[in-house]
């Protein structure tokens, strides 16, 4: 593959962790509550926490089969958590002091599932990159 669409597939992974972060931000207050979802009880059903969970190990996992370079995998976990802090926290409605993030524990979790398990994957791209290295205890074993 040539460089040029390496840089454009990893430009696609990061508009699409863009994209994401906006879905889920705007879908996290979902509630059995009758008007979107069926009413059950009127309570919360944040499913946008396991999507995010899910979507930006595997965005970064995509992202590190075009280069070997870490930041290249960390990419899109970046432009993930830049655009739900932007998005969440920097009130681009117009009503003012609106923040779109819920400010509970289901704005926390969603934090944590996609920054979480897009930093270990992160971990994971780096310990795979260090064991295809030749390190220094490969020649001091063999003497």
């Amino acid at each position: 593959m040539t460089g040029s669409a390496r840089v454009f597939l990893l430009l696609l992974l990061c508009v699409e962790a863009a994209v994401l972060a906006v879905l889920e931000t705007m879908f996290l207050p979902l509630r059995f509550d009758g008007t979107l979802l069926p009413k059950l009880g009127d309570f919360p059903f944040p499913i946008m926490i396991v999507v995010a969970a899910v979507t930006t190990p595997l965005l970064v996992s995509w992202a590190a089969e075009l280069s070997e370079r870490v930041l290249t995998a960390a990419l899109p976990l970046i432009v993930w958590f830049l655009t739900l802090m932007v998005v969440g926290y920097l009130e681009p409605g117009r009503i003012p002091r609106q923040v779109l993030l819920l400010q509970d524990w289901r704005g926390l979790l969603m934090f944590a599932g996609g920054a979480l398990t897009g930093a270990v994957a992160v971990g994971a791209v780096m310990a795979r990159n260090a064991a295809n290295r030749p390190g220094l205890y490969e020649t001091a074993g063999t003497q």
